[in-house]
């Protein structure tokens, strides 16, 4: 037998829900989650490798899949960048990978995070993506406190199959994802 991610199957079992709601005519027109992209930016330490290292580590550990490096595309003297260095991480996860990085993300993350009353619904970019910031690292239970060198957050992307908000935002709200009532 082999291993189902939980919330593939909650997905699965949902899309009759999907079917009625939106009065789809083909189950090949249900919005389906295509992948989802954790970026961390490097920010003022660029130049420390540790650092770089330390960050990928992290970011790795997080999505359980190995980070790549972004570099700037090109020389930005307000920033005081060059084209080449290194400014961001980033990671994508697709299939029972991204399934298993959003049912920890749901179960055992976002409630760790202080004074929470749901997230923001407010991330929606109007092409069906959503976008959600974490302030810390730390509410990871793959992150050791001990071993943190500085708490950094992490900005999570949901890419949607749908071409609008609503649908989007029914798909996430149907797959778990807690938002703010109101």
């Amino acid at each position: 037998m082999t291993y189902i991610p939980r919330i593939k199957i909650l997905y699965k079992e949902k899309t009759k829900v999907f079917i009625d709601e939106n009065k789809y005519s083909s189950s090949m027109q249900i919005p389906k989650l295509q992948k989802i992209v954790l970026n961390k930016g490097i920010g003022g330490f660029f130049e420390d490798k540790k650092m770089i290292e330390h960050a990928i580590e992290e970011v790795s550990a997080i999505a359980g899949q190995r980070a790549v490096i972004c570099l700037s595309k090109k020389d930005e003297a307000g920033f005081k960048l060059r084209k080449g260095i290194p400014i961001g991480i980033k990671v994508t996860l697709r299939r029972d990978k991204m399934f298993e990085f959003l049912d920890r993300l749901i179960t055992i993350a976002i409630p760790r995070l202080r004074d929470f009353n749901g997230i923001s619904n407010k991330g929606f970019d109007g092409y069906g993506n959503y976008t959600m910031g974490i302030s810390e690292q730390i509410i990871f239970p793959e992150i050791s406190i001990e071993k943190v060198k500085q708490i950094s957050g992490l900005d999570i992307t949901f890419v949607t199959s749908v071409k609008n908000n609503k649908e989007a935002f029914s798909l996430l709200k149907h797959l778990g994802l807690p938002f703010k009532n109101g």
